[in-house]
């Protein structure tokens, strides 16, 4: 006698109306991201001069002109992840799925042809390729005022300080304001390095980190997810910039870490 099939259970109306909400919930959320974007491009959010409207914290992070602990408007992350060229990834993210490639390109690179942060993106387009780098800084030096407050005891008794993948400088230069016996070093590629001005304050240094990194009495190494689709991978949701690093170069940061010691 052939086995009957499990009956399946019929949700309550009450199960329904809330599965119904839910259903339209998650098809426009992305109209959210969609709206925000609306309100940067057109200069939406109120400033503190106006005196019409109170900025929420999140409009602090937007608005132009406006610094918290040095750091300025976010809305370049707006930007980035709302972007043409993000949207479209995440529409062929079933296809990219399907596809039996060993290993995988990013859905980025699956669907543009090219790498963010890398020639190749600067060549599709310039002008997001531009937006993508604000971004990306964006993201690297928020919260460093916090940290350094909430942090306090981890920089003392340092008199020196190298910050891998520093970039412009902005968190370095953040450390030596709140810590000015601190001498702070950037390494950066010489692609970066070589677009910074020389501020009297930071020592910029040219260079790759697998051959040399300047001497000092701590490294900083942040993990920093870059968001969006780009850095989607079949055995990791998200891979921090110093992680992409490492792999482009055949090496683990477990790997570079032992390399070190």
């Amino acid at each position: 006698m052939a086995a009957q099939a499990p009956t399946m259970a019929v949700p309550t109306d009450a199960q329904l109306i809330q599965a119904q909400a839910g259903l339209w919930r998650h098809s426009l959320c992305h109209l959210t991201a969609i709206a925000l974007r609306c309100a940067v491009q057109l200069g939406a959010l109120a400033s503190p001069e106006e005196g019409i409207y109170s900025l929420v914290p999140l409009s602090y992070l937007l608005v132009d002109g406006v610094f918290i602990d040095g750091e300025a408007s976010q809305k370049a992350i707006v930007l980035a992840t709302t972007s043409r060229h993000y949207i479209e990834v995440t529409l062929g993210l079933a296809d990219w799925f399907k596809k039996d490639i060993a290993p995988p390109p990013s859905p980025f690179e699956d669907v543009h042809g090219a790498t963010l942060f890398e020639e190749s993106m600067a060549l599709l387009d310039p002008e997001s390729d531009k937006v993508f780098h604000e971004a990306l800084a964006a993201h690297d030096h928020l919260g460093i005022g916090t940290i350094l407050r909430e942090c306090h005891d981890l920089f003392k008794g340092v008199q020196s300080l190298t910050d891998c993948f520093g970039g412009d400088g902005t968190t370095a230069r953040a450390i030596f304001k709140a810590f000015p016996h601190i001498k702070c070093n950037v390494l950066d590629l010489p692609k970066v390095i070589e677009k910074v001005p020389s501020d009297g304050i930071v020592n910029y240094v040219a260079s790759d980190l697998f051959h040399t990194i300047p001497p000092a009495q701590a490294v900083m190494l942040k993990e920093e997810c870059v968001p969006g689709p780009s850095s989607i991978s079949s055995d990791q949701p998200s891979m921090s910039k110093e992680r992409q690093a490492f792999q482009r170069r055949g090496r683990s940061p477990e790997e570079a870490r032992h390399a070190y010691r």
